[in-house]
């Protein structure tokens, strides 16, 4: 039988979803739980890699087991074997062909930026605290660029592997809220820490260090010295996967 999960979790205390030896991992941790439910040894697919400190509002992962738990009773079993910051909202049986990795078909995060002068104790976790004054007209106007299938090496940290760079991005929407401003990323998919780069760049440009005009040609450029900064982990969240 193949579950899917829907998670939420807190990715402060954990260095990523995947398994890597003598760290906490959400991934790890999922399968502790399981395994105390099922008795059975478990390797959960998650629906992508999250970088330490990155957080998750709806995070898709699947199993298979012959346990014969209720499904409708899983996600009460799970958050009792769960810690506070990792919470299962719902689970549900799907075909066999289902991979929450491989069936995926967009995501969508969003960063979070606090722009003001003194940090938020209540969004500290969950946002980047960045108190000089940012241009968000400017920002919205770089941001536009981005938009489209290109090849996205110049905005990808090193250290990856994958057959190719070309991603597609659906739509950046940028908002600001008093202080505080997101910017959600939709696409297809995307390279190690694409989106904390992207946000950094589009710092910069609401800065005044990089001109609005430019992200064409930077992105054209494929050259990651021409692009931003990579923003903090802790302000990216995963919002939602599209199946």
């Amino acid at each position: 039988m193949n579950i899917r999960l829907n998670l939420q979790f807190d990715g402060t205390n954990y260095h990523g979803w995947q398994i890597q030896s003598g760290i906490p991992t959400i991934q790890e941790t999922l399968k502790n739980a399981l395994y105390r439910i099922t008795h059975e040894d478990i390797m959960p697919t998650g629906c992508g890699r999250t970088d330490a400190g990155v957080h998750a509002e709806q995070y898709t992962a699947n199993f298979f087991t012959d346990c014969s738990i209720p499904i409708e009773r899983l996600p009460y079993a799970l958050n009792a074997n769960l810690p506070d910051d990792i919470v299962c909202t719902g689970a549900e049986k799907v075909s066999d062909d289902f991979s929450a990795n491989r069936s995926a078909k967009a995501k969508c995060y969003r960063y979070t930026i606090d722009n003001g002068i003194f940090p938020d104790v209540f969004t500290s976790r969950y946002a980047w605290h960045y108190k000089h004054r940012l241009d968000t007209d400017a920002m919205k106007k770089a941001a536009e660029a981005f938009i489209g299938t290109h090849d996205f090496i110049g905005f990808a940290s090193s250290g990856f592997s994958v057959k190719t760079t070309i991603r597609t991005i659906y739509g950046i929407e940028l908002k600001k809220n008093n202080n505080i401003i997101t910017i959600d990323v939709t696409g297809n998919g995307f390279l190690y820490n694409m989106v904390r780069i992207i946000t950094g760049t589009l710092v910069y440009t609401g800065g005044g260090k990089i001109n609005a005009s430019d992200m064409g040609a930077i992105i054209d450029s494929r050259q990651r010295e021409r692009a931003g900064i990579t923003a903090p982990a802790k302000g990216l969240c995963l919002r939602r996967v599209f199946y």
